[in-house]
């Protein structure tokens, strides 16, 4: 059974920083693809971020320069910093986790079967 647990969230003003986490717990994670997501109230779930085992990543274009993922093997635990946020940034912001898929790190949410329940991100202008 795969659990995810997000954390990190908050309020912020423009320009400001967060970092999220996502603890991974019964899940060999050094073997899949994981990747960050967001949605917003009345908006579809979109990708912010992915990286798979090999430490490739694949950013949206909305967050590139301004947002890092990075993965934490040893602790089974995964990052977003997120600098020079934006209030069209706000959003619940999800952590997911698939196994792997050769040769791509996928943003669409429909590669990905493992879920968080979420962190709510808001920032204000």
């Amino acid at each position: 059974q795969v659990q995810l647990v997000e954390s990190g969230g908050g309020s912020v003003q423009a320009g400001g920083s967060l970092r999220l986490s996502c603890a991974a717990f019964g899940y060999y994670y050094s073997l899949g693809v994981m990747g960050w997501f967001r949605q917003a109230p009345g908006k579809e779930r979109e990708g912010v971020a992915a990286i798979d085992s090999a430490g490739i990543t694949n950013y949206a274009d909305s967050v590139k320069g301004r947002f890092t993922i990075s993965q934490d093997n040893a602790k089974n635990t995964l990052h977003l910093q997120m600098n020079g946020l934006k209030p069209e940034d706000t959003a619940m912001y999800y952590c997911a986790t698939n196994e792997r898929y050769p040769g791509i790190v996928p943003l669409t949410p429909d590669r990905y079967n493992y879920w968080g329940q979420g962190t709510q991100v808001t920032v204000s202008s």
